[in-house]
């Protein structure tokens, strides 16, 4: 199938240059190191070894650090999707299927750090402001990039393109909470999940779901117990 997994790097920065992807890894590694963030951004920029004022001109307030690196989870997945020439020819099920596999590649480099700020959430994640411009971009990449031709085949033609994208973001949070309870090897109940909600998603648009409905709901009543 045209949806083989990319393989994701990580890009280290050099230690000496203060850019935000620098920041960034300092923040992470704080996060993790300490389990809680850091108190100020003062202590924090006395702590590594720059002035305040060079945080600053990346980010405004560690709420805004945090939006961005999650924007950067999803940048590193949209660039490597547009580096692919063979994306464009996907159909709109494996776009949607590649969208999915090399996200959640890319957040299993970082687990870590998800699990921790999700975990650490008492609101519910689709409550997080972490998420706030991640969501926004991602259903900006699905309307224009999948929800059009899928829609333009579907039967269900009336449906928008933004319930579209709004139902592949919520499709997106199921995975994501199941993804944080995976324990099996290279996470590859996460990969069945994946491609079971998107088959179950597109049979839905062409009018016959039964049968994918039914596969998806033994496979989540299998794991219910995670």
């Amino acid at each position: 199938m045209a949806t083989a997994k990319k393989t994701i790097t990580q890009i280290i920065p050099d230690e000496k240059l203060i850019d935000d992807n620098h920041i960034i890894t300092l923040y992470m590694e704080h996060v993790l190191m300490g389990e809680e963030g850091p108190k100020t951004i003062y202590a924090f920029c006395k702590k590594n070894g720059f002035d305040e004022s060079d945080f600053y001109t990346f980010f405004g307030s560690f709420d805004n650090l945090k939006q961005e690196i999650w924007n950067k989870f999803l940048e590193n997945a949209i660039t490597t999707l547009h580096n692919d020439d063979s994306f464009a020819t996907y159909s709109p099920k494996n776009k949607l299927l590649t969208l999915y596999f090399t996200l959640f590649e890319i957040l299993t480099l970082n687990r870590s750090y998800v699990l921790f700020v999700l975990k650490d959430n008492k609101q519910g994640m689709s409550n997080l402001m972490q998420l706030k411009q991640f969501r926004m971009t991602f259903k900006e990449f699905v309307k224009n990039n999948i929800a059009t031709e899928e829609l333009k085949s579907s039967k269900l033609s009336k449906i928008t393109k933004p319930v579209y994208s709004e139902g592949s973001w919520i499709q997106f949070l199921l995975i994501l909470k199941f993804w944080m309870g995976d324990n099996s090897k290279s996470f590859e109940k996460t990969d069945i999940i994946i491609e079971k909600s998107v088959n179950t998603v597109v049979d839905l648009l062409d009018s016959q779901p039964l049968e994918n409905i039914i596969d998806l709901g033994k496979f989540l009543w299998s794991e219910r117990k995670m």
